[in-house]
């Protein structure tokens, strides 16, 4: 199998390679490399060219073999680079390219029956589209065969009405196709040798040229393009709408809601609008993520509330847990079952409890917290002094006051009581009150005396 992407994607206008720009989450190549390598091919070569460090860089743990087409010179060129990757090979070679995400493992397998039994010189993919604008098209015969491929910029204006097009996607015998790639030529407007000559080769030494349509165009669609690109991430986050949906979840607004593809969902779980699953999400059943959610990498427990506005990377929900609204879970926080965490709490690095709550404007990070405990509004752990971080540990069913700090390394026992706005700089042991001394005073008529002063330096 060779899957073609060597491309630099000029019309992406980008410093990227193409086949690295991300499709609902992954990199483009990402799609047809996987729908290949589910095939269980004996050999994979992925020609690269512009950009090749990344694009072998994002790949890294893939079993390809890498083929390097040094200069751009067409379609053709590209796979006759992956001649030798081949010496020796005697079954059906696959041809993909890089940039065509929706393709199936039907429409494959249907391609490789073709060339296995009608035993074709080459056979290929074909769709019709509305509108077939930078496609190849497919001349036909009397006889309904293809008589050739015409590229777009080569056709004629009656060819270009023609809307069956080549998808770009090949099977052909190794001894065939490489023989007749060198016999390719740039005669052309562009200077390149184009893959799609092949089929005049085979043609014209009397041989066979197979096809299969595909019943839906949007299997074969390329992108070359930011628009197309857009187009594409709405047709397959129809898709993955629609197989969560039929699963048994429910979604506010399929139009606005962004799951990427290897996010999971359990039954009844209800989504709402505007709402992005990244990054291997896993959210348990009997769930509620409301609107805003913006979630990557968590897992997420069963009969869990997300209210509006919530943002988790890389943390753990436990069942029953309220997270929200304008809540924060940064990377490395574990909430265990019933964790309550409220509005304008941010919480890093830490382990919060069963049953425990911080349901008010606070920060919690590098903190490890036991069971039932409550922490109170603007409760702040002070884990940073410029230079290193420390961890604040606090015991089960600890009540922390309002408007406290912890100034980590600091342990705080079971059952201990923080007064309000008290700063805790030792450790507390278990079932103690720990409290800071303040004189509070009171200046009877303080404001009318104010208020006067201020009154006259205003005046003069």
């Amino acid at each position: 199998m060779i899957l073609l992407a060597a491309g630099s994607g000029k019309r992406m206008k980008s410093r990227w390679p193409k086949v690295l720009h991300r499709l609902a989450g992954k990199p483009l190549l990402s799609y047809p490399l996987r729908t290949a390598l589910n095939l269980n091919p004996k050999r994979v070569a992925v020609v690269v060219g512009a950009g090749a460090d990344s694009v072998k860089s994002a790949f890294a743990d893939e079993k390809v073999t890498w083929v390097s087409q040094e200069k751009q010179l067409g379609t053709g060129h590209a796979v006759l680079c992956a001649k030798e990757a081949f010496r020796g090979f005697s079954g059906d070679l696959l041809i993909l390219s890089g940039d065509v995400p929706l393709v199936s493992e039907k429409t494959l397998l249907e391609l490789l029956r073709e060339q296995g039994e009608k035993k074709p010189q080459l056979s290929l993919v074909t769709a019709f589209l509305e509108d077939p604008s930078g496609y190849g098209r497919i001349l036909r015969n009397e006889r309904g065969g293809i008589a050739r491929i015409v590229e777009e910029r080569e056709a004629t204006e009656e060819e270009k009405r023609i809307r069956e097009i080549n998808a770009g996607i090949y099977a052909a015998s190794p001894r065939f196709l490489f023989a007749a790639l060198a016999r390719l030529d740039n005669r052309n407007t562009q200077g390149e040798y184009y893959l799609t000559d092949v089929v005049g080769l085979a043609l014209e030494a009397g041989g066979k040229v197979g096809s299969v349509r595909v019943e839906d165009a949007r299997e074969i669609l390329g992108i070359n393009t930011r628009e197309e690109l857009a187009m594409m991430e709405k047709i397959l986050q129809q898709r993955i709408n629609r197989k969560w949906m039929e699963a048994g979840v429910t979604l506010r607004d399929p139009e606005t809601t962004y799951i990427e593809e290897d996010v999971a969902i359990g039954k009844d779980t209800i989504i709402g609008p505007n709402t992005h699953l990244r990054s291997r999400t896993v959210i348990g059943e009997r769930c509620v993520v409301e609107w805003n959610a913006y979630i990557t990498a968590a897992e997420i427990g069963n009969e869990v509330q997300l209210k509006f506005s919530v943002v988790l990377t890389d943390c753990r929900v436990g069942r029953g847990a309220i997270v929200g609204p304008f809540a924060h879970l940064r990377p490395g926080t574990v909430l265990e079952k019933d964790v309550h965490i409220g509005n304008f709490v941010e919480v890093k690095n830490s382990s919060l409890g069963e049953g425990t709550k911080a349901n008010h404007l606070s920060y919690i990070g590098d903190a490890t917290v036991g069971r039932e405990t409550n922490i109170g509004a603007g409760t702040i752990t002070c884990n940073y002094d410029g230079f290193d971080k420390y961890r604040t540990r606090i015991g089960d069913r600890v009540q922390v006051g309002s408007d406290s700090t912890l100034v980590a390394p600091v342990s705080v026992g079971d059952d201990a009581y923080i007064a309000t706005a008290t700063t805790v700089r030792h450790d507390v042991p278990p079932g103690a009150l720990v409290y800071n001394e303040r004189l509070e005073r009171v200046k009877e008529g303080w404001t009318e005396e104010f208020r006067g002063r201020k009154g006259k330096k205003e005046k003069t």
